[in-house]
């Protein structure tokens, strides 16, 4: 199944926004009833999303943590056809993955790391049963660490998720949000950062990022020419060694040809 390379986050207490983020173009939506809702307004949110729930489109519900009080509300409403998957803040074990699933009905958990506990415990935290990607919460995480730099002192922290991911043989992780709402060159560098390092996505907070992400996740025209060529060239070869552009084709460089063009199928 193809994964998405775009999460737009809507406000759990802004439901009518939910038809609008799913015309932006977005992979996946993420209805939040976490940081985007005041504490004072976590009961009626949950009412209000429990209301536009629609299991024709599903969404992805992100929860409050399990160490607060409306944990156990929230995971019961995750168990609602209309959610496809469920975003867990603050995640840092497997023992509370497992607590949310056993309350959700056993629905698909992405794990939103976000601290050093989660950070340390990722090998335990991917491998968890029902685990379906790992999330990298930057920001809350350079809070945890107080790390002001958002460029290369997160990228050994980067490193960590995207390895934990292919062990565990989960998808390729989702990067954090970029807070930038319109500077195109900005956003752009943040998801083609992302995607060089081995991230598969990235999170959004507003329509206008979506276009730009999932370019920045999708192979490029020239990625694309290269891939058919090598594909045709080896396939042509009889086994035989081969070169393009220059360049020996060999197992891996045929396989990442190959990656390249099953992504863009079904589009």
């Amino acid at each position: 199944m193809k994964q998405p390379r775009s999460y737009l986050f809507v406000p759990g207490d802004r439901p009518e926004r939910i038809a609008k983020a799913r015309s932006s173009g977005a992979d996946a939506v993420i209805v939040d009833l976490e940081d985007a809702v005041a504490p004072a307004h976590k009961g009626a949110a949950r009412d209000a999303v429990a209301g536009a729930l629609d299991a024709a489109q599903p969404v992805v519900l992100r929860i409050n943590g399990a160490d607060t009080g409306w944990f156990a509300d929230d995971a019961r409403l995750a168990a609602h056809p209309g959610v496809a998957a469920v975003l867990l803040p603050k995640a840092a074990s497997a023992d509370a993955v497992a607590e949310l699933r056993l309350a959700c009905g056993g629905k698909p958990v992405l794990a939103l790391v976000e601290s050093a506990a989660g950070m340390a415990n990722l090998p335990a935290l991917s491998a968890a049963p029902g685990m379906a990607r790992l999330v990298f919460g930057s920001i809350d995480f350079q809070l945890d660490l107080d790390i002001s730099d958002d460029d290369q002192a997160l990228l050994p922290f980067r490193m960590q998720l995207v390895l934990a991911s292919r062990v565990a043989n989960l998808p390729p992780p989702v990067d954090g949000v970029t807070t930038a709402l319109d500077d195109v060159a900005c956003i752009e560098h943040d998801a083609r950062r992302a995607r060089s390092v081995g991230f598969g996505a990235k999170l959004c907070i507003h329509p206008r990022q979506v276009a730009i992400v999932n370019g920045a996740f999708s192979p490029t025209a020239d990625e694309l020419s290269w891939a058919r060529r090598v594909v045709d060239t080896a396939a042509a070869s009889g086994g035989a060694a081969v070169a393009v552009d220059g360049k020996m084709v060999d197992a891996p460089v045929l396989a990442r040809a190959r990656r390249l063009l099953d992504a863009t199928r079904g589009d």
